[in-house]
């Protein structure tokens, strides 16, 4: 089965990511801290569809370390000491690197799990939440980590991801398609700053349109 679009269309280098300039930015610090090839304890917080998951794993996947992704929706205190019994592994010579999306999910005491290799440095935590962490994440977690806020993306930004988009479609389709005039930067202002959802409306577009001739 086919992924969606969004998934298949997913950045793959912090230049390619749209918005998100007060941290991608060049000069930024959060760009700066990337950059220097050590990668901190951080939490990304903001809205959904607006690149924490993908520059997360854009940063996980570009670290070197041996790379463990979980959901709090669905990960359990069993999938946590799982990455924890491959501390001092062969596999996690080049330190390991805890993906960990929608972290506000996780209980107190699966959070706490998490303290003692993140204080050492055995593991490096990269979470993820839509929630404010201030008041969704344990504490001890917050003060071992920094907190970088992601902000809902400019209409003129997300027209990039829809040109995109339609261009991807039309090369994997190898068919011709041609957007009425205006309905680009409709898509761009009716998905209100969230990229996934602009995508997947051009993905339904496309599929609803008819087939040529």
């Amino acid at each position: 089965m086919q992924s969606p679009l969004a998934d298949r269309l997913r950045p793959r280098t912090l230049a390619e990511v749209c918005g998100q300039q007060h941290l991608l930015g060049p000069g930024r610090v959060f760009r700066k801290a990337i950059e220097s090839g050590r990668v901190p304890n951080m939490i990304f917080y903001g809205p959904s569809g607006v690149g924490k998951t993908t520059v997360a794993r854009i940063i996980a996947e570009n670290s070197g370390m041996r790379l463990h992704k979980l959901n709090g929706t669905s990960a359990g205190t069993g999938d946590i000491k799982a990455v924890m019994a491959e501390i001092g592994t062969f596999q996690s010579r080049n330190g390991l690197l805890l993906y960990l999306d929608e972290i506000q999910y996780l209980n107190k005491k699966q959070q706490q799990s998490l303290l003692e290799c993140m204080e050492d440095g055995t593991v490096t935590l990269i979470a993820s939440t839509t929630e404010n962490p201030y008041f969704y994440i344990y504490n001890a977690i917050l003060s071992r980590s920094t907190v970088f806020e992601f902000k809902v993306v400019e209409p003129a930004e997300i027209e990039r991801a829809v040109q995109r988009a339609f261009i991807y479609l039309e090369e994997e389709r190898g068919e011709r398609i041609v957007p009425e005039e205006g309905v680009i930067p409709y898509i761009a202002q009716a998905c209100g700053g969230d990229v996934r959802k602009s995508i997947n409306a051009v993905e339904l577009c496309v599929l609803a349109s008819p087939m040529p001739a």
